[in-house]
């Protein structure tokens, strides 16, 4: 990843042609970079949350299918299919898909002619896709509770799970309950790894690269059937 000190990685403003320069690189993330600064239509924050959390989820579950709840563009669906092809296909799921969504996915087509056909958008709520074990459920800043319904349909389902959780709902139960020793987001997501624990799934619990957004814990669980350690490792 091309670093620029005086390039904020969390700001949500677009990124565009003008910003080509700033990727200039072979990697991956620069290609991917550069496609998304020709669709000129995401937020400059949203390019960096999609790449850390489908990098290190990809290290941990290949193949399956990609679902992508509270998608928004669809980015980290995409890249998850980037990163590994020997998943067949991904779905991102949005309420409130955005009309760029399709300049951007058909950007990244040009670019990667392999992801054509295989990415469907659906205008849906989180709990209007069934879901199966063998799926890869991927959500990236669900906000507040809907982060724990991404959860629990992951649960249901049996299928490995990656949210980077936001936006907190302090009033809740698991915050009060250890208020008086952690700050109440972590009390809140500490419960969440506990939950999914208690549903016999191993979590790994970690962060994405500082500077991006202040909401940077990566909680990841699978079912000791539906894991298998990668024999390689993603970018």
């Amino acid at each position: 990843m091309t670093v620029h000190p005086t390039f904020s990685h969390a700001s949500t403003a677009r990124l565009t042609s003008h910003d080509l320069g700033r990727f200039s690189g072979a990697t991956l993330f620069d290609r991917i970079a550069r496609a998304v600064c020709e669709a000129g239509c995401l937020p400059r924050k949203e390019l960096y949350e999609a790449w850390e959390v489908a990098r290190r989820t990809r290290r941990l579950f290949r193949g399956g299918r990609v679902v992508d709840l509270a998608a928004g563009h669809g980015l980290l669906a995409q890249i998850m299919l980037l990163l590994d092809d020997t998943s067949p296909s991904a779905i991102a799921v949005d309420p409130h898909l955005p009309p760029s969504a399709a300049r951007l996915h058909d950007v990244l087509c040009v670019h990667w002619p392999r992801l054509v056909g295989r990415v469907q958008f659906l205008s849906a709520g989180v709990d209007d896709v069934e879901l199966n074990a063998d799926d890869v459920v991927v959500s990236a800043h669900a906000c507040g509770a809907l982060t724990d319904v991404v959860l629990d349909r992951a649960m249901a389902a049996r299928a490995r799970v990656a949210v980077l959780p936001c936006c907190h709902h302090l009033d809740s139960e698991d915050a009060k309950k250890l208020a008086g020793w952690v700050d109440g987001s972590l009390a809140i997501d500490i419960a969440r790894a506990h939950r999914l624990e208690q549903q016999g799934y191993r979590i790994w619990t970690q962060s994405i690269a500082p500077g991006i957004t202040p909401k940077a814990r990566l909680l990841l669980g699978a079912t000791t059937t539906n894991y298998q350690p990668p024999k390689s490792r993603a970018e």
